[in-house]
């Protein structure tokens, strides 16, 4: 069973989270983060096999969705980073406040995977499971799908943003309600993540990610649109300190038809993703063939990782 709890952020902003509590002394603790505009309770049966099998875990919803979610929306002032720079944080906090010196992993999914690096506390985790993490630049869908994602994420999201004062997503089946800052930081996504934001913050930005030293498991599906190999290099390549392992899984190796974006945080996956992630999260142990390796001081493979060492305020390559 799980308990409420409330983040405090350093901004003063709070959030709705669930804590669950294994029976018996815990073997380590896991923060689930979440894909954008998905509510925390998705991840809540893949957090009670967690505790079934001795973590405890905490989910949260990001600012803007869920529990966490303002009276009016339309109002909220906020950027997409916001949720790594304090959320994530927060959760971070709020568990090493338990428990200074245990067995800390972070799961995060989609965005959730990348916002640990705008975190100040993300250096306090032991590892990383990254489950389909990137951050949408529109050149990296898959082919098949791109002009289609483009027009409903980068077109259609942006125009219904600024009419309404929010992207209505729910109203439309698309996911949660978005706060306008998230929508539209997320429709003008370039190839560079830092050109999303003013000069001056760019060496921050780096510094942040680069303080990130703990090892990091990328998983993604063959047939994800979104979280494709070259995407996930480029999110990774913001990671530069970490060890990183990419892993790109076959749905009907796994015996599924489909899998999806979405679909490894279902609980028909119990007993194959679910139970092989645990030798990550518990002992760091990759259970998977790794398709890329990636030393700390090396590039992912492709122009579009950043180059490690690089001055502050570097640009990668486009």
């Amino acid at each position: 069973m799980s308990e409420s709890v409330a983040l405090c952020c350093r901004d003063g902003y709070a959030l709705s989270a669930q804590l669950w509590n294994p029976q018996g002394p815990a073997r380590g603790a896991v923060i689930i983060s979440c894909a954008t505009g998905v509510l925390s309770r998705y991840y809540a049966r893949y957090a009670s096999f967690l505790n079934e099998h001795g973590f405890t875990a905490l989910t949260y919803d990001f600012r803007g969705i869920g529990g966490s979610r303002p009276h009016r929306l339309r109002d909220m002032r906020m950027r997409w980073r916001d949720w790594g720079e304090y959320d994530f944080d927060a959760a971070v906090r709020y568990m090493r406040e338990r428990d200074p010196h245990g067995l800390l992993v972070a799961v995060g999914h989609s965005a959730g995977g990348f916002m640990p690096g705008f975190a100040e506390a993300a250096s306090e985790v032991d590892r990383y499971l990254n489950v389909a993490g990137q951050y949408a630049y529109w050149r990296d869908y898959a082919a098949a799908q791109r002009l289609r994602m483009y027009a409903k994420w980068h077109l259609f999201m942006p125009a219904v943003t600024r009419l309404v004062g929010y992207f209505p997503g729910r109203r439309l089946g698309w996911l949660e309600d978005l706060p306008a800052g998230v929508a539209l930081e997320w429709s003008r996504r370039g190839a560079r993540l830092e050109d999303s934001y003013p000069p001056d913050e760019h060496e921050l930005l780096f510094s942040r990610f680069g303080a990130i030293r703990a090892p990091m498991l990328a998983v993604s599906t063959s047939d994800d649109e979104f979280a494709t190999p070259v995407a996930m290099r480029r999110g990774l390549g913001y990671f530069r300190n970490s060890p990183r392992q990419l892993v790109r899984l076959n749905p009907r190796a796994m015996g599924f038809e489909r899998i999806g974006h979405f679909g490894l945080f279902h609980d028909r996956h119990r007993n194959g993703f679910w139970r092989e992630s645990l030798e990550w999260i518990a002992e760091g142990r990759n259970p998977w063939l790794a398709d890329e390796v990636i030393e700390p001081g090396s590039a992912p493979a492709g122009d579009a990782a950043i180059p490690f060492g690089a001055p502050s305020g570097y640009k990668p390559r486009p």
